[in-house]
């Protein structure tokens, strides 16, 4: 927890968490990003919205206001708060328009619980804070087939940040990445007792994914986690500063010539157990060329990483990384936090 000045080594949290005005100020927290999704605006400058009503309507096509569909589609920015403590079972997926805040900050927001998700599709300046998303299902959508229930989609999406969230028990995936989505950063969640974590790329044939940029940093893996944490494709990713509590086929791992620069992770193997997995269909060959670096990283019960490649200009540690002997610290509070106006969150 946070001592007297906040120090907790962590930019992000350190960046607002030791004001205890943080309420008043509730937008000071766009600017606390780092990483490739650092410029995530969010509803920054826009109007404030209240979630009142917990309720989703039949037609996700005329939301009633008060709800937190209706909060998440109407135009122009939008910082999004929640009046109490309350559970959303979405009907439909939850699409989210572009410069748009979810802030779960001074209430307990469970979303899912047997319905559907959220969806961040065609959207730009997303930011997603302090929100517990688990029991995703899959639901029908507006094109008559079904969705996949993952916990949060990013889908042909930019300048997207999900930070301080919970994630749990999904159908399918608890984050996913994927149709030339970038810019991207996943910060300060809990993920855990789920099989496949995080998902970044499409397929091994999308090759938009090219362009892929995506900072997974000072998370939590597990407990209770099986893959993919993450699964990377194509893109470029930087995975720092993460505490992996233990996983059953792999922590990180890729196809289709993934660039990886894991730094200052600690990666705690309940037994010998390598940390990464490349494609079983791709020869030694062929994935010995993919960069992936190992840098600084804590290596504990017999974890092991397999690096491969070389550095290359793409591969330069970003300036907010710290030492592995801090994730403990900066990962302490990780996840929805319990905040309440008027003191330290």
């Amino acid at each position: 927890m946070l001592d007297g000045d906040c120090g907790t080594g962590n930019p992000v949290d350190d960046c607002w968490r030791c004001d205890p005005s943080w309420a008043d100020n509730r937008q000071r927290l766009a600017d606390c990003a780092v990483g490739f999704g650092r410029d995530a605006a969010g509803g920054k400058n826009g109007r404030n919205y209240v979630v009142t009503d917990p309720g989703d309507a039949d037609d996700p096509s005329d939301p009633a206001p008060g709800t937190l569909r209706y909060g998440l589609v109407q135009e122009g920015p939008l910082w999004i708060t929640f009046a109490r403590d309350m559970t959303i079972r979405p009907k439909h997926d939850l699409l989210v328009g572009s410069h748009k805040t979810v802030d779960g900050r001074g209430a307990a927001v469970v979303v899912g619980d047997g319905g559907a998700c959220l969806v961040i599709h065609n959207a730009s300046h997303v930011i997603v804070h302090g929100i517990t998303v688990r029991g995703c299902k899959p639901a029908r959508t507006a094109s008559g087939g079904m969705s996949d229930g993952d916990g949060i989609t990013v889908f042909r999406a930019t300048d997207v940040w999900v930070d301080h969230c919970t994630l749990e028990n999904c159908t399918d995936g608890l984050i996913d990445v994927t149709d030339a989505s970038t810019r991207v950063t996943l910060s300060n969640n809990l993920l855990r007792n789920h099989d496949k974590a995080v998902l970044l790329g499409h397929s091994d044939d999308f090759t938009d994914d090219k362009d892929m940029k995506v900072t997974v940093a000072f998370n939590r893996f597990g407990p209770g986690l099986v893959q993919r944490m993450p699964r990377c494709r194509f893109g470029l990713f930087h995975v720092i500063n993460n505490d992996y509590i233990s996983w059953q086929i792999y922590a990180i791992g890729g196809s289709a010539s993934p660039t990886i620069l894991s730094h200052g992770n600690r990666f705690l193997a309940g037994e010998a157990k390598e940390v990464t997995k490349r494609d079983g269909r791709t020869a030694e060959s062929e994935w010995s060329t993919w960069t992936w670096i190992s840098e600084g990283d804590m290596l504990l019960n017999g974890a092991f990483f397999r690096s491969s490649g070389s550095p290359g200009p793409d591969v330069n540690t970003p300036s907010f990384a710290k030492s592995v002997s801090l994730v403990s610290a900066m990962t302490d509070s990780v996840g929805v936090l319990s905040c309440k106006e008027g003191s330290l969150c």
